[in-house]
């Protein structure tokens, strides 16, 4: 036999360590990384580790795991501490703080096109054209884009929809558009309702208020009264606007945060303010591992969430997070400007302080009863079912078609903590008879399961089946093919009346079927898995049946190849707006003649 690998010396490790700064990575078996940190001297802050006689019992489990450590050296420990939160974020290490909420923020976007639009966006930054933001969430850009809409009257149509009205929409007749698309306004006067919407977008609120006063008063005196009573109604929306929204004491661009941990799980809140307007708040949830103080979370989590957001010029806190001066400096560099971070304020910042303080208190208190909801159903489920242990890991299987068309199957999992939809598939089923749910089973799971046998991902403890004894029959089949042991797997088979409450679950190790009945948290658990395994699968059913008629009734038309199919879809943003286009509008695409459109008009009308 192999001679076991010899234990890593920390003590001797360190002695060849250097006192700069830098980042320490520590690797386990089979080099999966454990842990990143940073230092300001490196000998000092690892030698920590080795050289204390007594340590916190996880972080001597994590050093027992130890077989080696990778330093690289800084200039700076801003740079270290840069470096570090880069490397979480890539990397996550088993026992580091991890911020997990990887959703990209929205945005307002103003295109740079001749009368420009102003709309939702979150994602990439492509296309041209000026990007306000980040927003909280989607409900607070809706609420923007619709004082906008009241406001300023600046179009939110896509441009293919754009281009090729003959007449105005709804938008101009209730009054939120002025219909650039068909001439009723021209290119001078709306843009300085663009112009107006950027200044308002930017905080400027009150030279807005003072150009569209003057405007008035010029409207006026020229007696033409029409414009004058329109721009006096819309001065008086934005000062009820600015008395509503105007937070007094808030700086330009400032962002509060507060912590709160209990039993194992952290929440941080932030209030978000931009222009001195508040924009609302947002609850995180970091993985908490070594550190679980909030001064040293609170750190951690800003040096993570800075990486991919702008820094405001003002970020307040409601105590010394760890590294302080060293996060500073590093969030100023990170962004291109001077940084204020502050922890003991007074006044209306204190106010703001506290109150983030009690979103996050209520945050977590929601979560920890969540929580313990979940592990109750999951406790009740491994009674149910007989099992010495709580099932880690659920995944359930569904199949969803229309009469055997575009045939797609749905793989979700979820775990004590709840679901894991990053773990969620699709399956689009091919090759099988339209319908034969069997089968699509089969393939389905034969897709997700043969990884397994090559030691790739992680493997269920509980398979559970949307269906009776023939969907069963056929997981049990594929598991024995494989040569998978260990997967329990059941079926939830509805009931006579197929309503909530009265499914049979079918145990596929044999034995009488189990009726829970609808008091049962463990069948309130099973309902809720299979009910998300069934959304998932008819969303993903419906957006390829819909993919495939836009594409395949085109295919069928006569002249019509790829580049023409692409600049119809394009144009009319999908099938329904090519079938609802004339004649007319159809020519005005690149590549469409009159003969072209007619056939194409004709063929989608019989």
């Amino acid at each position: 036999m192999p001679s076991a690998a010899p234990a890593f010396d920390g003590k001797a490790f360190v002695r060849t360590l250097t006192t700069s700064p830098g980042v320490y990575r520590m690797f386990g078996e089979g080099d999966a990384l454990l842990y990143v940190g940073k230092a300001a001297n490196l000998r000092k802050r690892v030698g920590s580790y080795f050289l204390k006689p007594r340590l916190d019992p996880r972080i001597a489990s994590m050093l027992a795991q130890i077989t080696r450590i990778e330093v690289t050296l800084t200039r700076t420990e801003g740079e270290a501490l840069l470096l570090e939160a880069q490397l979480i974020k890539s990397l996550k290490p088993r026992y580091n703080i991890m911020l997990r909420d990887d959703k990209s923020y929205p945005y307002i976007f103003l295109s740079a096109d001749e009368f420009p639009r102003i709309v939702f966006h979150r994602g990439a930054k492509r296309e041209k054209g000026r990007y306000f933001g980040p927003y909280p969430s989607a409900h607070a850009v809706r609420e923007s884009l619709a004082l906008m809409q009241k406001l300023f009257k600046v179009r939110q149509c896509e441009n293919s929809y754009f281009r090729n009205r003959s007449r105005p929409c709804l938008q101009y007749q209730i009054g939120r558009c002025t219909a650039p698309c068909v001439g009723f306004i021209d290119a001078a006067e709306y843009g300085e309702d663009v112009r107006h919407a950027a200044m308002f977008l930017e905080g400027r609120s009150d030279a807005v208020l003072g150009e569209l006063a003057a405007a008035m008063e010029a409207a006026s005196a020229r007696q033409d009264y029409e414009r004058a009573a329109r721009l006096r109604d819309q001065v008086a929306t934005l000062r009820g606007l600015q008395a509503r929204h105007y937070v007094r004491g808030a700086s330009a661009d400032m962002d509060v945060f507060a912590c709160r941990i209990e039993a194992g799980i952290a929440c941080v809140s932030v209030l978000f303010f931009r222009n001195g307007i508040s924009l609302g708040s947002r609850d995180f949830f970091p993985k908490l591992a070594l550190d679980a103080e909030p001064g040293q979370v609170l750190g951690q989590f800003l040096a993570q969430y800075y990486l991919e957001q702008p820094v405001p010029a003002e970020i307040v806190v409601e105590r010394e997070p760890a590294d302080a001066v060293a996060l500073e400096e590093m969030l100023g560099a990170h962004g291109g400007h001077a940084v204020a971070l502050k922890w003991r304020v007074r006044g209306e910042r204190a106010r703001f302080v506290e109150l983030a303080a009690r979103n996050a208190e209520a945050a977590l208190t929601a979560r920890l009863s969540g929580r313990q909801t979940l592990q109750a159903r999951f406790e009740a489920l491994r009674e149910l079912l007989q099992q010495d242990e709580v099932p880690g890991r659920i995944e359930c299987f569904d199949i969803s078609h229309t009469l055997g068309e575009e045939t797609v199957a749905s793989c979700v999992v979820f775990g004590p903590e709840g679901p894991q939809q990053q773990n969620y598939r699709r399956f689009n089923i091919r090759d099988v008879t339209p319908g034969d749910d069997y089968a699509a089973m089969r393939q389905a799971l034969e897709r997700r399961l043969k990884p397994l046998t090559r030691g790739e991902g992680e493997a269920p403890d509980l398979l559970l089946i949307d269906g009776g004894k023939g969907q069963v029959a056929q997981a049990l089949e594929v598991l024995r093919e494989l040569g998978l042991d260990g997967i329990e797997v059941v079926g939830v088979a509805k009931g006579p009346s197929r309503r909530e409450g009265e499914e049979t679950l079918v145990p596929g190790g044999g034995g009488p079927p189990i009726n829970p009945g609808p008091d049962s948290p463990a069948l309130h658990l099973i309902d809720a898995i299979r009910d998300e395994a069934h959304r998932f699968a008819i969303t993903g059913h419906r957006r390829r049946r819909e993919k495939a008629r836009e594409h395949g009734v085109l295919e069928d038309v006569p002249g019509i190849g790829a580049h023409r199919r692409a600049a119809l879809l394009k144009a009319f943003g999908g099938h329904a707006g090519i079938v609802a286009a004339g004649v007319e509008e159809l020519c005005r695409v690149r590549g469409i003649n009159r003969e072209l459109a007619e056939r194409i008009h004709a063929f989608l009308h019989g």
